[in-house]
């Protein structure tokens, strides 16, 4: 049976928690937007997901980084500055009692209510709609400790001119698609390829591959900036660990000796098959020997973020 590497164990709080929309905190069942609103009626705007470790948001410096700039390149006016943000995150992870670990946060920008159900932007009325929901949730530790099944699908990744996939847009139909398809196959995620037949990236995650001690990942020019991604080459890099973004094909990830996958929620999660061929020696315990080493530097990066950190 398929699995989600965002697969979390159902938690009670979750019912209780209150949820910041523009400005207020409303109980669950009471945090709505309006029909109108641009993010429904289109998928217009930016979101962030963000770990909170120790009651910080993890790497929220890169976070709002790509927010803001994914909402420039869309002349989205979020009507908050970085601060604010900052501090209405804080602010929501306070009234929920969200001081320690195991807390995810969804941040979502939309362009705001419209006057009539049209993609025109100037159709727009009133400032942007802006959604806090933080939840109680991790990663399934059995999900990791198995590891993650992918399938190769037929949705590629298109240009930047069809849809830039560095954007964090609502609108996710291409990657809604391709998951539809590695779960119908029975698989975890999918597997994407670029416009050129080359990997490029999962539906909901970055792919890494290992091959004699070298950590590959795609060329990262048809996948989103990911964040853990750009983390997980960074240690490497202070590591002395070979790591390269460039092409390659299925015929090398078929042959590798160990393959994972990164992500805000689950971090580094190693991956055991792929297209049906386990990778490496068919016997080996997951992680293997790379997989487990990202992982403690992982880890040991994000205890760094949240050391620098102090509430706003």
């Amino acid at each position: 049976m398929s699995q989600s590497i965002h697969d979390f164990h159902d938690d009670p709080r979750n019912a209780q928690i209150r949820i910041w929309v523009n400005g207020t905190l409303k109980p669950r069942a009471e945090a709505v937007v309006s029909v109108f609103d641009s993010g429904f009626v289109l998928g217009d705007g930016v979101w962030e997901g963000l770990r909170v470790v120790g009651g910080h948001p993890v790497f929220l410096d890169a976070h709002l980084d790509r927010l803001f700039e994914g909402a420039k390149a869309l002349m989205l006016d979020i009507g908050l500055s970085r601060e604010a943000i900052t501090r209405a995150l804080y602010d929501t992870l306070a009234a929920n009692g969200m001081t320690g670990d195991g807390v995810h946060i969804r941040l979502m920008v939309t362009r705001g209510v419209k006057r009539t159900p049209y993609q025109d932007p100037r159709v727009t009325v009133g400032p942007a709609t802006i959604v806090i929901i933080p939840e109680w949730k991790v990663a399934k530790p059995e999900t990791l400790a198995a590891g993650l099944t992918l399938f190769t699908v037929h949705v590629r990744r298109g240009f930047p001119d069809v849809q830039d996939p560095k954007l964090n847009s609502h609108s996710k139909l291409n990657c809604i698609t391709a998951c539809i398809q590695a779960t119908a196959a029975g698989a975890d995620e999918a597997l994407m390829l670029d416009p050129h037949g080359f990997v490029a990236t999962c539906n909901s995650t970055h792919f890494f591959i290992v091959r004699r001690g070298e950590v590959w990942t795609s060329s990262g020019d048809y996948c989103l900036g990911g964040i853990t991604r750009s983390n997980v080459l960074a240690v490497c890099r202070e590591a002395g660990i070979p790591a390269r973004e460039k092409n390659f094909s299925l015929t090398e990830v078929y042959g590798a000796d160990e393959a994972f996958v990164t992500g805000t929620y689950a971090g580094v999660a190693p991956v055991r098959r792929i297209d049906g061929r386990t990778l490496g020696d068919s016997g080996e315990a997951l992680p293997g020997p790379m997989v487990t080493r990202l992982q403690g530097l992982y880890r040991q990066l994000v205890a760094r973020d949240v050391a620098a950190r102090s509430m706003p």
